[in-house]
């Protein structure tokens, strides 16, 4: 018997046999070809799952594509997970992949709460296409940039969809300082190990409203 494709294969966090996530498979994979199908699958998950790092579980319960579809919100990494869980559902190969960012615009809760401008482990998708990966970041959505004052993150399943460097008025945006390289599944114990050393009064939910916040310290 032929061994699954690592990268069309369900995991404990890529649920990607679970119904939610064939259902939405099956409602936003539209287009012709995988590409369009690709780009259909990045824009819906993008915007229809509110970024939101004021909640983080770090429990493998709350960090399956499953989960965050049924909250219908996510920080980076669950967001990335949706989206190569999706991907997979539909028949189009997926991974995850990370770095380590600086993030030049954040809200105070979150500053004080990181201690820090580095986002470590910040998670984005890599869809193979065309015979080659393609980078896709799911992040932030659409009504958030708009908040934000951010440049959204377009995806057209032939060039990679990385973080801007700077935002709409110029100012400095993201900055990758390190790459953490790819993976078949979520690493998600090398995750928060890191996390618990790096962020110990991040894990748990903080409360507020980060869009909210987003949007007065923006002035919008």
């Amino acid at each position: 018997m032929q061994a699954l494709n690592p990268h069309l294969a369900p995991t404990p966090c890529i649920d990607s046999a679970h119904p939610a996530v064939t259902a939405f498979a099956r409602a936003h994979a539209q287009g012709a070809t995988e590409r369009d199908r690709a780009v259909a699958l990045y824009n819906a998950v993008r915007d229809g799952l509110r970024y939101d790092p004021y909640r983080i579980d770090l429990s493998e319960h709350g960090m399956k594509a499953s989960t965050a579809l049924a909250q219908g919100l996510g920080w980076c990494v669950p967001k990335a997970v949706v989206l190569a869980a999706v991907a997979r559902a539909a028949g189009i190969p997926a991974r995850l992949g990370f770095a380590d960012v600086r993030n030049h615009l954040s809200t105070q809760k979150l500053r004080e709460t990181m201690q820090t401008d580095v986002f470590v482990w910040h998670g984005y998708t890599e869809l193979w296409l065309d015979g080659a990966w393609r980078k896709a970041t799911p992040a932030f959505n659409l009504s958030l940039c708009e908040k934000f004052g951010l440049l959204p993150l377009e995806f057209d399943g032939v060039h990679d969809s990385l973080y801007h460097p700077f935002d709409r008025a110029g100012q400095q945006h993201m900055e990758y300082v390190n790459q953490r390289g790819s993976f078949d599944d979520l690493p998600l114990t090398q995750i928060t190990a890191t996390f618990e050393q790096v962020y110990p009064g991040l894990l748990g939910n903080p409360g507020g409203d980060f869009a909210a916040d987003a949007a007065r310290e923006a002035g919008r």
